[in-house]
């Protein structure tokens, strides 16, 4: 048997449980007091502790002992167990998770290179892979194959958490917010840059945004694609699947999930991607 696991900041939420993926949750400090991603804090509790205090709370990686117990205990039936990691330049976790691995037999640990549904798309391939009857070492090695043609990418609503989280500087957030710029954050080669700027209501941007990434990235793996957002306006968010069926018209799957804590303590509210894997 091989066991699918992820860290929490896929972004997976009643999709991991269908599925019956484990997950990892990460550490989010909030005034003070350590939570677990989606155990005891959701992104509302940080959405309003910010407009309160303009604090944001810290996120962290579980250390290499906390792996080494969530391995065992996967394994503890003689499972194998392929884990995916947020990306390796943006967190220890996948350093920790691999160290942690090294005690445990059959634990493979792929790092995904990406964050919240683009580890969430790779999870859910090697889910169909383990249904398929494959091997952990044939998952992974599958698996990380796929990784160079992940789409990950979303704009932000708000400059806000990006300027107080030292991910760009005063002078940009207040020119994005004042001409109402909505930049366009893309996953490239495990980190985030900087795509397109988007010039006007969000509604607008988001239209402009997802038309411009399924024009770009046009041959979409139809199994599933993901619309993944921190509390987006539901009207957008229906927009965005009509867009998308509009351009994927033989989309087997529209998943919509909405970000976990890890995911908006960085981006804030109103944030929205859409993510697949790019066949081509």
């Amino acid at each position: 048997m091989v066991k699918i696991s992820v860290d929490s900041t896929a972004d997976l939420q009643q999709v991991a449980q269908q599925c019956e993926i484990s997950v990892m949750p990460l550490a989010v400090t909030l005034e003070g007091t350590q939570y677990f991603d989606g155990v005891d804090i959701k992104p509302t509790m940080i959405f309003d502790n910010f407009e309160q205090n303009k604090r944001l709370p810290k996120t962290a990686a579980r250390g290499i002992d906390d792996y080494d117990e969530y391995f065992a205990n996967l394994t503890a039936d003689g499972s194998e167990v392929v884990h995916f990691a947020v990306s390796g330049e943006m967190s220890v976790s996948y350093n920790n998770a691999v160290a942690a691995a090294r005690a445990h037999k059959g634990v493979y640990v792929v790092d995904s290179r990406s964050l919240s549904t683009g580890i969430g798309l790779l999870a859910l391939k090697a889910y169909d892979y383990a249904k398929e009857g494959q091997g952990g070492a044939e998952i992974f090695d599958n698996v990380t194959a796929l990784i160079p043609y992940v789409q990950a990418s979303f704009v932000v609503d708000t400059m806000e958490f990006l300027h107080k989280g030292g991910r760009c500087n005063g002078v940009t957030a207040f020119v994005a917010t004042a001409f109402k710029i909505h930049p366009q954050i893309i996953v490239k080669d495990g980190k985030m840059v900087v795509g397109q700027k988007f010039r006007g209501k969000m509604e607008v941007c988001i239209e402009k945004y997802v038309s411009a990434i399924l024009k770009e990235f046009d041959t979409p793996d139809i199994t599933r694609i993901f619309i993944t957002h921190t509390n987006a306006d539901e009207k957008i968010v229906e927009r965005v699947k009509a867009l998308v069926r509009e351009f994927v018209p033989s989309v087997k799957e529209i998943i919509e999930t909405t970000a976990g804590s890890t995911i908006a303590s960085h981006c804030g509210k109103g944030t929205l991607g859409v993510l697949y894997i790019n066949k081509a």
